[in-house]
């Protein structure tokens, strides 16, 4: 897939492009750590916020961009009756069959990357102190890495991950049990931190460990700004 590849290049280009300009962050967590609540209350700070969960959703909707590939590889049976992706289906397949991930990958990551680029651009015309990608295998993908400043990883014990995916999605434990197994692991993720959110407590004490990645984020800008 030779068009992919070069999507790909250019979507990196348009990434390193934004260096210098701000703080990039990424912020990634296994499924349950909490990302969503961090990057909601970074949001609510002034952070510009790029979700590429959010983007893969909204490219695998009734007529979104990548549903025609996604149709065209895997057949009319991994779309729902109103014609975006049959999630549960696919999810099925990806677990049982690692070369069905790989093809699922391949069709949606560019434009992922397209899109979060798109999204960076502008949020970083509208004058945004910095960047936050939301990227829940950011650690996984080892693309991600060469292109931000900054890796904060939300963490929290294993059982608990389990706990809230259960309860938030209701999912059966097995079901939670085999997406963390297709992550990395949680030492591999807080080997590659450079700053660990710990949300095993309160919503207020999750406040004040944001509050504080954004001083520090906003200190990291200042010192950008001072030698540049």
């Amino acid at each position: 897939m030779a068009t992919d590849s070069s999507n790909v290049h250019s979507e990196r280009s348009d990434l390193s492009g934004l260096k210098g300009l701000v703080p990039l962050v990424g912020l990634t967590g296994g499924i349950g750590s909490g990302k969503t609540a961090v990057s909601e209350a970074l949001g609510k700070l002034g952070a510009g916020i790029v979700d590429t969960d959010l983007i893969a959703h909204q490219i695998t909707v009734a007529n979104g961009v990548a549903m025609p590939a996604i149709q065209k590889q895997f057949g009319a049976e991994y779309l729902d009756s109103s014609g975006a992706l049959d999630r549960v289906k696919m999810r099925a397949l990806v677990f049982a069959k690692p070369e069905a991930r790989k093809a699922l990958e391949e069709i949606t990551h560019p434009f992922i990357r397209q899109e979060a680029a798109k999204q960076a651009k502008q949020l970083v015309a509208k004058g945004v102190p910095y960047l936050v990608f939301v990227v829940p295998l950011l650690v996984e993908s080892g693309s991600w890495q060469g292109l931000i400043d900054y890796l904060v990883v939300v963490d929290c014990p294993e059982e608990l991950q389990i706990t809230r995916v259960m309860q938030r999605s209701k999912l059966v434990r097995g079901e939670v049990e085999r997406i963390l197994q297709a992550q990395a692991s949680r030492k591999d993720r807080l080997a590659c931190a450079g700053l660990v959110i710990e949300n095993q407590g309160s919503l207020a004490e999750l406040d004040v460990a944001v509050n504080q990645l954004h001083q520090k984020i906003l200190q990291i800008k200042k010192e950008q700004l001072s030698s540049s």
